[in-house]
């Protein structure tokens, strides 16, 4: 892999983190609000999505920081 394959591999990577944070943060008001509507079942739902989510964010500060950029 050269140099500005890698570089632009850890930027991606960097721009997924962030990406899947975001995501995560706006399921989580999703969740409040499922809940404010007695939407215990969708919450739940939404709640188990933001933790695969999670999931895959570490597995990709993993591979980041593998590659000699910030985990994060």
């Amino acid at each position: 892999m050269s140099k500005d394959e890698k570089s632009k591999l850890k930027t991606l990577l960097g721009y997924g983190i962030e990406h899947n944070r975001e995501h995560s943060l706006e399921l989580t008001e999703l969740v409040e609000k499922a809940k404010a509507m007695g939407e215990e079942e969708v919450a739940c739902e939404i709640r188990q999505a933001i933790e695969q989510m999670d999931k895959v964010t570490v597995l990709l500060a993993q591979s980041l920081k593998k590659l000699g950029g910030e985990g994060r």
